[in-house]
């Protein structure tokens, strides 16, 4: 750690011990980090708030505990942000849509709360998209995110507005969910890491909720921090995957193993039936494929099972599930680009009746039977975020066309969420002047493996988001 550094560039790992070694105080991160978005954040609105007062309150608060020797949390001091569709008490939960704007939270979602009981400070709330429903991170309430690399280019969504605000600085660590790529994503076009965990790893509920989550949205979407290292990855993780009672899906499962035996085998995953491959993403491949096998994993070529049927599933569980929901809202009250994406989404995807719909179900516990038997032998697969870099902004709504070559492109975001896989978002580089990453998955509760693998990647491939950033030259 450079200690000449402002406090806004210290990893979250570097705050927190210095903080419990009385190095420097919470007050003092938490306004090196306001001034930063205070600074920055106009210019790329990757925070809807920026809660200034409630945050110096809170850590003038946690100095207090530390002066009185209180046993700190391993967040004790770390400046966070919280994705605006989750409850946080005293603010709205927007989902950046306009009939919500004033729907004022009465208490924490469970993994906000988990991160308060940790010591983290809460400077403000990020941009999502509308309904939280695409990979560009836009809406009528809170405006378009920028990407801090090119504004011309998605930051990611739906947690645009999480992986922005952590690529520039505001905030260590950031939290936001997933259910088709919306951790893994943004993180990916924004140059940090992302951690979407197994479904039912860290409790999610949103008590100001009308009506409870229907069924694809439990198997599927997760809460997950992301991070400008590993290190605070697996810290942030740790601390959001507590206990709540509220979440009954939540299971008590370790959250490290016993180490497996080396060397362990990783099933590179680098090219797919019927779609082009970027050159930038396949040397992003190749350059982790050997930096793994110089650690001493053992790297091979396959075919992952059903791969494209597990991807066409999810469009039809979501979109199916969706139509009861979210699609109605959509037509009311979202913007037009929210409505144009939802209509290339649809495309091509018959509505099934009840037996369609269960039919589904039941054949996504054929598909996760055949991934399970197969990560027997690869306990890690090493694939692409997307087969093509970050999109132009609006890529999505571009033309029918261009649409639906996006969504194949993610195809590898897709089946993975529909099998309610972990999967991590790991930075490799910069191609073309933009981030370049590397997807590793696991099976369910593994989320140790991917960590571990990261760190590998992470230390080969020296690259961070901070120094060097363009936004930081201009």
């Amino acid at each position: 750690m450079n200690t000449d550094m402002p406090l806004w560039q210290w990893q979250a790992t570097d705050i927190a011990a210095a903080v419990r070694r009385r190095e420097i105080s919470c007050r003092e991160a938490t306004a090196s980090v306001l001034a930063r978005a205070e600074a920055v954040n106009p210019r790329i609105n990757a925070l809807t708030q920026v809660l200034a007062q409630e945050a110096l309150a809170s850590a003038d608060a946690a100095d207090r505990q530390v002066a009185g020797g209180a046993a700190l949390g391993p967040l004790h001091g770390v400046p966070v942000t919280i994705k605006v569709n989750v409850d946080q008490a005293g603010h709205a939960t927007t989902n950046g849509v306009l009939p919500l704007r004033n729907h004022i939270a009465q208490e924490d979602a469970p993994v906000v709360a988990n991160l308060r009981r940790a010591g983290a400070i809460i400077v403000g709330r990020s941009n999502t998209a509308t309904y939280s429903s695409r990979w560009f991170t836009d809406n009528a309430v809170h405006g378009r995110t920028l990407n801090p690399w090119n504004p011309r280019i998605t930051p990611g969504g739906s947690s645009g507005g999480a992986a922005a605000a952590v690529a520039s600085g505001m905030g260590a660590l950031a939290h936001g969910n997933d259910i088709g790529g919306s951790i893994r994503y943004p993180a990916y076009a924004c140059g940090v890491a992302g951690l979407r965990p197994t479904g039912g790893r860290i409790p999610a509920y949103n008590p100001s909720a009308a009506v409870e989550r229907s069924i694809t949205p439990q198997l599927m979407s997760v809460q997950g921090p992301l991070a400008r290292s590993m290190a605070d990855l697996r810290l942030g993780y740790h601390a959001m995957a507590q206990p709540d009672a509220r979440d009954p899906n939540w299971v008590p499962v370790p959250l490290e193993w016993p180490a497996p035996p080396m060397p362990l085998r990783v099933a590179l995953f680098r090219q797919c039936e019927g779609v082009s491959v970027h050159p930038a993403v396949r040397q992003a491949l190749d350059d982790a494929a050997r930096w793994l096998e110089a650690a001493g994993y053992v790297v091979e070529e396959a075919p992952l099972p059903h791969f494209l049927e597990a991807a066409a599933l999810w469009r039809t569980l979501l979109n199916d599930d969706g139509r009861r929901s979210i699609v109605a809202g959509v037509e009311a009250h979202g913007d037009e680009a929210m409505r144009r994406s939802q209509a290339y989404m649809l495309e091509g995807v018959p509505e099934t009746d009840r037996d369609g719909f269960l039919d589904a179900l039941a054949r996504r516990q054929t598909l996760a039977r055949s991934w399970s038997v197969f990560m027997e032998r690869h306990p890690l697969v090493l694939m692409p975020v997307s087969w093509q870099p970050p999109a132009p902004q609006d890529e999505d709504i571009a033309s029918a066309q261009r649409a639906q070559a996006l969504i194949a492109a993610q195809s590898p975001l897709l089946a993975t969420a529909m099998l309610g896989m972990p999967g991590l978002s790991v930075p490799t580089g910069v191609a073309d002047g933009l981030p370049m990453g590397v997807q590793l998955m696991s099976w369910r509760w593994r989320e140790d493996l991917l960590l571990q693998a990261g760190a590998v990647i992470e230390r080969a491939a020296a690259f961070t988001a901070l120094p060097g950033h363009p936004l930081f030259n201009r």
